[in-house]
């Protein structure tokens, strides 16, 4: 450089004409505004004629300076007025000011990179160098006069400043696509949203006003801008629903980052709920809605990994959903919605996406072929866990609405418990017949095993009818009546066995304890079964009655059967006894009816084993089979009173004997009290002389036993020896009237029947002898001899009676 070797330098602080002072600025060629005239007048000029004053850089003299395009002439640099024109990009530069770099300008800036990043290496190393040297050779700054000093001569005022001018202020850089790009991924939703909106208004104000519409499909900015937009707004959506799915899976968010990302998600769907009312129905953006459906998703993925298939089944993915949910509910009411504005209602969103991602779980398990005990299991976890246990632990202002709706439709509901009902029906019928053949094995069995039909066969259905109930009245309704109506179908069944029991002839070479302890045990199988059958009718609906009268009525065949075969045993038994009664022996010793007594007692200490209600029943009916037994030879006429004193003798004996009965069948806690007065009415009508008394006795005998007739009270009259006419037409008027009046009244029940079962003889017709004898000729008497003469019809002992058949 011969321009540079020319120059001399005396001293190096002092500047002389010629040379080049040293500057502090990075760029000691740059010009400098104010300075030029004064330096100009100073320093003079170079060699060449150039003056010192107009310098410049190698780089702007050789064009070598393709990225400094943003100067403003005449400033300084690192001046305060240039420090935005410094931090300016490359694009920013280049760009008028004020517009927008789109995602095509960044493939300039890609072409610029590698010339770029060269160019900055070489001119570092060559300015540094350059500007050693030329310090060298120019020497010290010269010291610069103040402004004040240039302007206000020495002892001077300085007058006031002017005041400074308002600066305009300065005008927001819009950010590029990757930049709000970069916001998205830096979960800045907020701010990412706000600069979306504004490129969305820039593409609006381009496309000439209107709702935003689809990318159009031409390379204009405008269409460029819109494809941008979508694209940004994909992104968006894309973290917005992430962080919906993050803030589920994980613990919750507390407080720091997670809390501020959920309360940028609620300022975004905030500020697009605002834009939608901007953009229009036809162009709204809905995210609000998005966002629930995006909640409904996560929830939906939340149930299905707490439950894809446990072990145990049903019941137990069931279970595990039920902790899941409580687990999400409790993080969403503590932490969630907290974070989120309170206009959104975030709590309802997520219950609502809760229970729909349950309905939908709940409704594909309704459509499979479930087990019965699966069903079960389903709807008692829709009816009574999750409104309990669930929706009953957050907060109810939520449901006042009644927005939720029921989880599975009433059809599916209807529809699994007709199932329930289907499969209840056959399994109980399949498992009680089969409990009644393997029980009815063991009847025959010379071997004494306990009995257990009864308890399984209420364990079997109280499984059912306890179950039901605890998941609606109505389907616990539906329950009842189908166990009932396989009850009685099963206690019909039961009745047909226990008669060919009983009717087989091979019982009879059991032993009569055997045969007794099996009959009792029969017996006592029908308590349970019949509270069992009035407790599921009192369940049941109206409907269920003809089912508990046809089970009642089984139930009462089977009684009356196992009763039966019990009091004839006993009976046949006590039949020796009983033959002893009303003859002249029983009058003066009470061997007879001691031995009914002893044989009584001794039997019913047996009986005892048979439950209170059948035991009752039995006693009751030996209590009437007894006196029955008792009064029957009273009114066949054995014994025939001809005295006053011999009718005392009988009544006493009567009551005696009555006495003896009675205190015999209280000890046995008999409930047929009712029996215990018609011995000594008998008494009383033997002994009393008077007619009136006796007609009296009669009508309270009428009126306590309605089934006595005019032929008991005849033989009994017979009995007491009274042969007047008039007296017994007066007496047996009586029984005449009560049974006249009585006659549309329905017979007395099988269990209060007394006479009824008291046969007595026809009333004897006597044909008059002295009128016989009246016609006949005299030699025809004379030849009649004792022995050839027949007695009477009325002198002939009576004839035994025809065994009655067996009831």
């Amino acid at each position: 450089m011969p321009i540079l070797k020319s120059l001399g330098v005396a001293d190096a602080k002092m500047p002389r004409a010629g040379t080049l002072p040293l500057r502090s600025s990075r760029n000691p060629f740059e010009d400098v505004s104010g300075l030029e005239e004064e330096e100009t007048g100073r320093l003079g000029s170079l060699p060449n004629g150039t003056p010192c004053g107009r310098r410049a850089t190698l780089e702007k003299l050789a064009g070598l300076s393709p990225f400094r395009l943003g100067w403003t002439p005449g400033r300084r640099a690192g001046s305060p007025g240039n420090g935005n024109a410094q931090s300016r990009s490359f694009l920013g530069r280049v760009l008028p000011p004020g517009m927008r770099r789109s995602s095509a300008d960044f493939g300039l800036l890609a072409r610029f990179q590698g010339s770029r990043a060269q160019a900055d290496e070489e001119a570092t190393g060559e300015a540094a160098g350059r500007l050693a040297f030329l310090r060298l050779g120019r020497g010290p700054k010269p010291r610069r006069a103040s402004l004040a000093e240039r302007v206000v001569p020495a002892g001077e005022a300085a007058p006031e400043p002017p005041p400074k001018a308002r600066e305009p202020p300065k005008m927001k850089e819009p950010l590029s696509v990757l930049e709000i790009l970069s916001l998205i991924q830096q979960r800045e939703l907020a701010r990412a949203d706000e600069h979306i909106l504004e490129l969305e208004a820039e593409e609006l104000a381009s496309s000439g006003g209107g709702a935003p519409g689809p990318p159009k499909v031409e390379g204009a900015g405008g269409g460029r801008r819109a494809r941008d937009v979508a694209l940004l707004y994909e992104a968006l959506q894309r973290e917005l629903w992430a962080l919906v799915r993050e803030t589920l899976a994980g613990p919750g968010p507390g407080v720091g980052a997670g809390a501020g990302a959920v309360a940028q998600l609620g300022q975004v769907l905030v500020q697009e709920e605002a834009a939608d009312g901007r953009r229009g129905p036809g162009a709204a953006r809905k995210l609000r809605a998005r966002w629930a459906e995006a909640v409904a998703r996560a929830a939906r993925e939340r149930l299905e990994a707490a439950a894809p298939g446990a072990p145990g089944g049903l019941a137990a993915q069931l279970e595990a959903l039920r902790a899941r949910l409580l687990e999400d509910m409790g993080v969403v009411r503590g932490r969630l919605a907290p974070a989120y504005p309170a206009g959104l209602g975030a709590f309802g969103v997520y219950l609502r996406g809760y229970h729909g991602a349950l309905a939908d779980w709940l409704g594909a398990a309704a459509r499979r072929r479930l087990p019965l005990a699966d069903r079960y299991a389903l709807l008692h976890w829709h009816h009574q866990v999750y409104p309990r246990e669930v929706l009953g632990l957050v907060d109810m202002v939520a449901l006042e609405n009644g927005e939720l709706g029921p989880l599975l439709s009433p059809g599916t509901v209807r529809s699994l418990e007709d199932e329930c009902v289907t499969d209840v029906k056959a399994q109980t019928r399949a498992a009680l017949l089969r409990a009644l053949q393997e029980d009815e094995e063991h009847w025959a069995s010379a071997e004494d095993t306990p009995s257990s039909l009864a308890q399984d066969v209420c364990e079997l259905l109280e499984e059912h009818t306890e179950r039901a109930p605890r998941i609606s009245q109505e389907f616990g309704e539906r329950m009842a009546h189908c166990c009932l109506a396989g009850l009685a179908e099963f206690l019909q069944s039961f009745q047909q066995r226990v008669e060919r029991f009983h009717e087989n002839p091979g019982v009879r070479e059991l032993l009569p304890d055997t045969y007794i302890s099996r009959t009792i045990t029969l017996v006592n199988c029908g308590p349970p079964l019949r509270a069992l059958a009035e407790r599921l009718a009192r369940v049941g609906p109206p409907e269920s009655e003809p089912a508990r009268e046809a089970a009642a009525s089984a139930l009462d065949r089977v009684t009356r059967l196992c009763h039966r075969v019990l009091a004839d045993l006993l009976f046949q038994e006590l039949q020796p006894h009983f033959n002893k009664l009303m003859r002249r022996k029983w009058l003066s010793s009470p061997e007879a009816l001691d031995g009914i007594v002893g044989t009584l007692g001794a039997q019913a200490l047996a009986l005892r084993r048979m439950q209170d209600e059948p035991y009752q029943a039995l006693v009751a009916e030996l209590h009437r089979r007894a006196l029955v037994e008792y009064v029957k030879p009273l009114l066949r006429g054995r014994l025939r009173c001809r005295s006053a004193r011999t009718r005392s003798r009988v009544a006493g004996r009567l009551r005696e004997d009555a006495a003896q009965l009675q205190r015999l069948f209280r000890r046995l806690e008999s409930p047929a009290s009712w029996l215990d007065a018609v011995v000594p009415h008998l008494a009383e009508v033997l002994q009393l002389e008077d007619t009136p008394s006796i007609q009296v006795e009669v009508g309270v005998l009428v009126r306590d036993y309605p089934d006595i007739r005019r032929k008991h009270v005849a033989a009994l009259l017979d009995i007491r020896g009274l042969r007047s006419t008039a007296t017994r037409h007066e007496i047996l008027a009586v029984a005449r009237d009560l049974e006249l009046s009585e006659g549309g009244v329905p017979s007395p029940p099988r269990d209060r029947a007394f006479f009824a079962d008291i046969p007595v003889p026809r009333q004897p017709f006597c044909l008059s002898l002295p009128l016989l004898l009246g016609h006949l000729p005299l030699s025809r008497l004379s030849r009649l001899s004792r022995p050839s003469l027949a007695r009477p019809a009325c002198l002939r002992p009576p004839s035994p009676p025809r065994p009655r058949a067996q009831r």
